[in-house]
């Protein structure tokens, strides 16, 4: 539903103010599908056991549940003011997905912001999609879905670093950002870049749970490149724990993608490390995806993702999966995917978002689901 507002005057007893042309828009998605997974754990514990297979009716195959609103305020002379608030929620039952706060859920968990664009680029603040989730998807061929593609190979990097799965505040680098100023350039010859700077609105401290990060963007002739730096202090504390500005989050990124003729291909380079205590958290990442769109509405991904323990080369993990994606409308699509992982030591890499699976076995999963949009 889009809803136009337009207001030349509104009289009131203190006076008139004058509105310029805006727009407010409602959106949201509804993902939903049958999972099996060969085996299942309770939670992202390296000690945690096989609790064996599960078939599960899932959300989230391609991306999340989601509702929102956005709005744009013309202002003249090529400027805009925009806001957006949006959040995810589970299709199955209905609720609110984390917040950045453990064990807490929230409305508006994945963006609620506001700013201006223009000429000079965007600026928004507020809580919001980190930069670096962005170059992620956008240097592979699955798109950083929540079934096996760069992004639960991320968050397998995180599990090994010590993330419990209970907030989406991370050890390693950041999917959503809370006090998050962001700036975005504009596009030169393909050339663009992104800045981010969060406050950590911790008393006594200046670097208390800040995180700043840079990534710069080329994308012409089919070409996509991207190089991430994200760094972070007290980026991932227990709920007692006091902010001292600890630098203890480090994520680099290197990351390519080349469509022609209907194939796209893939590959990318990582390292997580905690800076603080590197012998503890240093993890290494790779990546390389094929893909092949057979017309504009079938389209096959495929990928392949490694992530090792540079201090502990017993911890490592390998997951591949490949999924097919049919688009019935502008609005409806089907997908069906398949993927292996192999967890060695305490490696927890899932296939697919929100399902654990127990350390030291491989997993096999498959996915049917249906994604539409409104």
């Amino acid at each position: 539903m889009k809803l136009k507002w337009f207001m030349a005057a509104t009289v009131a007893t203190l006076g008139s103010t004058a509105y310029a042309q805006s727009s407010v828009t409602l959106y949201g998605v509804l993902d939903s599908g049958l999972l099996y997974q060969s085996t299942s754990a309770a939670s992202f514990n390296p000690a945690g056991k096989d609790l064996g297979r599960v078939y599960m009716l899932k959300d989230g195959g391609i991306y999340s549940s989601l509702w929102g609103m956005k709005g744009t305020e013309d202002i003249g002379g090529g400027y805009l003011v925009n806001f957006r608030l949006q959040g995810a929620f589970s299709s199955t039952n209905g609720t609110l997905r984390l917040s950045d706060t453990p064990g807490m859920v929230a409305l508006f968990n994945q963006v609620a912001s506001v700013g201006m664009s223009g000429p000079f680029g965007s600026i928004n603040v507020g809580r919001q999609f980190a930069p670096m989730a962005y170059a992620l998807a956008e240097t592979d061929v699955r798109g950083g879905q929540y079934f096996g593609s760069i992004l639960t190979s991320w968050l397998g990097m995180n599990q090994s670093a010590g993330w419990v799965g209970t907030s989406t505040n991370g050890p390693i680098g950041a999917l959503y950002d809370s006090n998050a100023i962001v700036y975005n350039s504009p596009t030169f010859a393909g050339i663009s870049a992104s800045l981010e700077y969060a406050p950590g609105n911790v008393a006594g401290s200046f670097q208390g749970g800040t995180r700043e990060s840079a990534i710069l963007k080329y994308s012409n002739y089919g070409l996509t490149l991207a190089a991430i730096y994200y760094n972070g202090h007290d980026t991932n504390p227990a709920p007692t724990t006091v902010a001292t500005g600890l630098n203890n989050n480090r994520f680099v990124y290197f990351g390519a993608e080349y469509a022609t003729h209907g194939f796209t291909m893939s590959a990318s380079y990582a390292n997580g490390r905690n800076p603080a205590h590197s012998n503890t958290v240093d993890l290494d990442m790779y990546s390389a995806g094929l893909g092949y769109r057979f017309s504009p509405s079938l389209r096959l991904t495929s990928g392949v993702y490694y992530l090792k323990d540079m201090n502990n080369s017993a911890n490592k993990s390998l997951e591949y999966a490949a999924g097919l994606e049919y688009s019935l409308s502008k609005a409806t699509l089907l997908y069906a995917q398949a993927g292996h992982v192999k967890n060695e030591g305490t490696a927890t890499t899932t296939l697919t978002y929100g399902a654990p699976v127990a350390p030291r076995t491989g997993t096999t999963a498959v996915n049917l689901g249906i994604r539409h949009t409104f």
